[in-house]
């Protein structure tokens, strides 16, 4: 296989897996997934609000996911860890659920907008931006954008800085894809800089008076004279 294919292959199976992860854990608050290759096989670190359900009674559900992993993905020996997610108000996947959750339940689009940006704000992130398109108030489609604080569009902090998180609403007039996105607190963004305090000047040593340096000279070549008149006798 060539490279350029393997690529696209396993980009391929990894959307497909992110897409039945996404379906088959929105009980349990599913924050996004991490696969990474091993030496042993494949690990996959899967994030979510309640790890409880995750795992299930007796571990029966990751049983179960590992086994579809290795089945239906053709997923070299897969190895399902589960870790909660401290703060969910920072994972952008469990608030662009949250949001297309409260869409479905009937909640303005505004509203509901808004809330999602002030709850991520006060939890101190560095900036949000909350995308809503569809039909939301009428036959045709229409696009709403949230934003607060500091978001980068485009280059590569978009890309490792900026959460990003996608679900969808679906409503009596159609379908509506919610899109968020987060800069956590502690994101070192490139354009930042600290202008340092100069520091104190060191204040100048005090240079002694000719008369005191003269007085000190004569009195060691007085000594001095003495010892030599003294080894003499």
């Amino acid at each position: 296989m060539a490279i350029e294919k393997k690529f696209i292959t396993d980009g391929v199976r990894k959307v497909c897996v992110e897409k039945y992860l996404t379906k088959e854990l929105k009980r349990a608050g599913y924050g996004g997934m991490d696969m990474t290759r091993t030496p042993l096989g494949t690990q996959v670190t899967i994030f979510a609000e309640k790890p409880g359900i995750v795992i299930g009674k007796g571990g029966k559900q990751v049983r179960q996911l590992t086994q579809d992993l290795a089945t239906t993905y053709d997923i070299e020996s897969p190895q399902v860890e589960v870790q909660q997610v401290q703060n969910p108000n920072f994972n952008a996947q469990i608030m662009a659920e949250r949001l297309a959750n409260a869409l479905e339940r009937g909640w303005y689009f505004r509203k509901a907008g808004s809330s999602t940006i002030r709850r991520v704000m006060d939890s101190g992130a560095l900036g949000c931006e909350v995308i809503v398109a569809g039909k939301l108030t009428g036959a045709r489609a229409r696009t709403q954008k949230f934003t607060e604080g500091y978001v980068k569009h485009s280059g590569e902090p978009s890309e490792t800085i900026v959460e990003k998180g996608y679900a969808i609403a679906i409503k009596k007039l159609g379908t509506i894809g919610v899109q968020v996105k987060i800069v956590p607190p502690d994101a070192k963004l490139p354009d930042t800089f600290e202008v340092l305090k100069p520091e104190p000047k060191k204040a100048p040593a005090e240079i002694p008076e000719p008369e005191e340096v003269g007085e000190e000279f004569e009195e060691v070549l007085e000594e001095n004279a003495r010892a030599e008149y003294a080894e003499e006798r």
